[in-house]
């Protein structure tokens, strides 16, 4: 049996230990009490282990073990992180596949509630594609450009338009490899192909296809996803904000919005904005809605509309656990299945919203955008309709929160550097080359049970600070720092190294930037893009003293994100265990880890390395900022 972790190793965040104080008394299983029960398989863990058909499973535990039709470890290991990197392209995919079809709708009329909010995100994404602006009315370019977006999923030959956005030497790169892709679903499916039993079984041919699958999603995709939530609901601009769970309001019908499509999560903001809803929640006595975010829902409407977050992906339990919450109203994607019977302990209602996701003993209520108003009121309702079943003596809200300023798009970035007449990254290019920055560091993605939450974010972060290391954040990691009170413009600053603490003083700005949530890791690849086309920092990304790092990932989406920033040319660690470790436990040479990096390295200049002890995370980020610095001279 494990060894019990005490409440203060499970997390750093005191408000989450709190909770967690709170579940023991309670006798409530948590993520972090399942993670100490639950042994991981060492087999499995490290890919060693095949279940692509009936003849298995098949654990490979040696240095020379085979399957039973003969697959090596690194066959079955190429395999399976192929496939995950297939899942977790497939997922955010999907979500800008939902995203084309709401812009396709707002165009022609027929999607309640929306409309287009950003005209000029529409004519600059619209020109990238030489898509006719002038004389034209919106919806007809949002209409055009939602068919153009919506054939990228299907297209069957050619190339995926949204790549064109890649500098000029990366472009010349992927079609050398042959990994431009194709079309999103066409890469995806023949993924899974590819690693079906008896298909393709060299390593670096299959990892080859991963890289195309991966661009797919992150030239694909994900970008296409963040574009459209640009045009609908605002390209992102700093915005005062809260994160942690202390922004649940005892007095308030408090109701969690948790997933990552923000279709849904946008209308429940303006829905809760309504006199109409606002009424009825007092005539319920309560003063009013608290909306809050958990995940990746959390970033979108933080970003934009300045709704808190209650926090990152292992305080959705915590939140339940304040007995404050009327309704966690959820989409897709990091949504745990023990957040039903959780619930039962109170009298938090689960409502799941998307035609892809139910979970048994929720409630569901299907979004669908042609009546979302409508629909976004009536889930409203039923959770102000619960306020009155809440339980005061069973009520634990944490009085902890930190104010943050989120929403440091792309173009905001670049206006902030340069003003509306002189907007340029060439005052970052020169800050780097004088050595005020050192470099960049994108420290993003999941939080895991196995490992101190938040801790590894944490440590990482503030080190890298200390070294003049401008730090850029996405996803649950902007939001451990947020808690932290890092995403401040005064936050911090006598921790910041001298270089960097004058740029952040000059220009205005936190030393660590909220960019949003996971999808939009596409605008810090067209930030480096940028970057590379102002000059002085060589002449693609793979040049630029930039490192990504996913110091407690456990999500195969996390694998899409660095197998596509690898395939652009960068360098990214990944914190926790390796999916790929299995012939360094049996002391051998493993294949497939070296062409991670290695093999990657030389055909595309970015790498993908697993280090799971945060010391050497930071000296190896040095490094190699380090090392492309003295590249550039």
């Amino acid at each position: 049996m494990p060894k019990k972790r005490e409440i203060k190793e499970y997390s750093t965040d005191p408000a989450a230990q709190q909770m967690l104080i709170r579940a023991e008394e309670l006798g409530i299983g948590t993520a972090f009490t399942r993670a100490d029960n639950m042994v991981a398989c060492n087999i499995g863990g490290a890919g060693m282990c095949c279940k692509q058909c009936g003849m298995g499973p098949c654990r490979l535990t040696k240095s020379g073990d085979v399957g039973v039709c003969g697959a090596t470890i690194d066959t079955i290991q190429a395999r399976n992180l192929t496939r995950a990197i297939a899942a977790g392209s497939a997922a955010h995919s999907d979500h800008g596949r939902d995203m084309a079809f709401l812009l396709k709708a707002t165009a022609m009329g027929e999607a309640q509630g929306y409309s287009i909010r950003d005209l000029a995100k529409l004519r600059m994404v619209a020109g990238y594609y030489n898509i006719k602006v002038d004389g034209r009315k919106p919806e007809e370019v949002a209409n055009d450009l939602a068919d153009l977006y919506i054939s990228q999923f299907g297209q069957q030959r050619g190339e995926i338009v949204p790549a064109i956005r890649a500098p000029k030497k990366r472009q010349q790169i992927w079609r050398e490899q042959n990994v431009w892709p194709r079309g999103v679903d066409r890469e995806v499916v023949e993924a899974l192909h590819r690693t079906h039993i008896g298909d393709d079984q060299d390593p670096a041919h299959i990892l080859n296809h991963a890289i195309r699958t991966a661009i797919s999603d992150g030239c694909g995709g994900s970008m296409i996803a963040t574009d459209i939530s640009d045009i609908l609901f605002g390209t992102p601009a700093p915005i005062l904000g809260q994160a942690n769970l202390g922004v649940i309001k005892e007095d308030m019908v408090n109701i969690v919005v948790h997933g990552h499509e923000p279709s849904m999560s946008e209308m429940l903001v303006a829905a809760s904005q309504d006199p109409e809803i606002i009424a009825y929640a007092k005539a319920a006595g309560a003063n009013g809605i608290q909306l809050s975010g958990i995940c990746c829902t959390a970033n979108e409407i933080l970003m934009r509309q300045g709704i808190p977050a209650a926090g990152n992906f292992l305080h959705q339990e915590l939140a339940i656990l304040t007995g404050a919450v009327e309704a966690m109203v959820v989409d897709v994607q990091c949504i745990m299945q023990a957040l039903v019977g959780l619930a039962q302990n109170f009298h938090t209602a689960i409502i799941t919203t998307s035609p892809k996701v139910k979970i048994k003993g929720a409630t569901h209520i299907e979004f669908d955008e042609h009546h979302a108003l409508t629909i976004a009121k009536q889930i409203l309702r039923v959770a102000i309709d619960n306020f009155k079943n809440r339980d005061n003596n069973k009520t634990r809200i944490p009085q902890i929160k930190e104010d943050l300023i989120p929403g440091f798009s792309h173009e905001y970035i670049n206006y902030m550097l340069g003003g509306s007449y002189r907007a340029s990254f060439r005052p970052l290019n020169d800050a780097i080359m004088t050595g005020r920055i050192r470099g960049v560091a994108a420290i993003v993605g999941c939080n895991n049970p196995r490992s101190s939450q938040d801790y590894l974010h944490n440590v990482v972060v503030k080190e890298l600070l200390k070294q003049d290391v401008l730090v850029v954040q996405t996803g649950c990691g902007a939001i451990s720092s947020a808690k932290l009170g890092l995403m401040l413009g005064e936050a911090g600053l006598s921790e910041v190294g001298n270089g960097l603490r004058e740029i952040c003083e000059t220009v205005g700005i936190p030393p660590v930037l909220h960019m949003g949530s996971c999808v939009d890791n596409t605008r810090i690849l067209t930030v480096l893009t940028q970057m590379v086309e102002d000059g002085g920092l060589g002449d693609d990304i793979d040049q630029v003293p930039a490192v990504g790092l996913a110091p407690e990932w456990m999500s195969e989406k996390a694998l899409a994100i660095a197998a596509y920033v690898v395939a652009s040319g960068g360098y990214v660690i990944f914190g926790g265990s390796s999916p790929v470790s299995g012939m360094e436990r049996v002391n051998d040479s493993s294949e497939v880890l070296h062409y991670l990096s290695e093999g990657w390295e030389k055909l595309y200049g970015g790498k993908l390395e697993f280090i799971p002890d945060p010391a050497e995370m930071i000296r190896k980020t040095l490094e190699h900022i380090d090392k492309k610095r003295a590249a550039l001279g």
